[in-house]
């Protein structure tokens, strides 16, 4: 699949089937994740893979979002932003939240290229999370990633219009100059 055709389909699923993916397919998506871009050098995001049913069910609760549950397999993002933070004082916190999103945006189009079902979850109370899964108190928890097949095909949410989010040389300008 082409990139482009990647990112054009590329959707949020919040219904899964019964049908169980290869959790090798799901090692590769976070594999992709390493390739985003990294401040300093420093890689801050970590994953927790996880396959155990309860587990999954508290992090449906910790959510407050039910269709999580359906998944086979969860993956939870966090970062540990300490060097970063040393290497780049205040801005280190932007920095690693940046590249946090740009390592799940690659496990997102990897998934997809992969015919697997996600969705960025990012509303769930943080504590409940660290606690389930040890994750030392200084951690980030950047989101929560349930991943199945589609329970049946849903067509991709229509996209921004580039012409409302495009400007040139300065706000508000809508035409190229020369």
């Amino acid at each position: 699949m082409q990139l482009d055709d990647v990112m054009k389909e590329r959707k949020s699923a919040k219904r899964f089937s019964s049908k169980k993916p290869d959790w090798r397919d799901i090692i590769e998506c976070i594999d992709a994740a390493r390739y985003a871009p990294r401040a300093g050098g420093h890689f801050t995001l970590k994953f927790i893979f996880v396959s155990d049913k309860e587990k999954i069910k508290k992090i449906a609760e910790a959510a407050q979002q039910d269709f999580i549950s359906q998944a086979h397999y969860v993956v939870v993002a966090f970062s540990i932003p300490k060097i970063t933070i040393n290497s780049f004082g205040k801005r280190g916190e932007i920095y690693v939240r940046q590249q946090a999103g740009a390592a799940i945006q690659n496990f997102l189009l990897k998934a997809e290229e992969k015919k697997l079902a996600t969705c960025w979850v990012g509303h769930f109370v943080d504590e409940q999370i660290k606690r389930e899964f040890k994750i030392p108190d200084n951690a980030l928890i950047e989101a929560v990633l349930p991943v199945g097949y589609d329970f049946e095909k849903v067509k991709p949410s229509k996209k921004t219009n580039i012409d409302s989010i495009l400007y040139f040389d300065r706000f508000g300008k809508k035409r190229m100059s020369g």
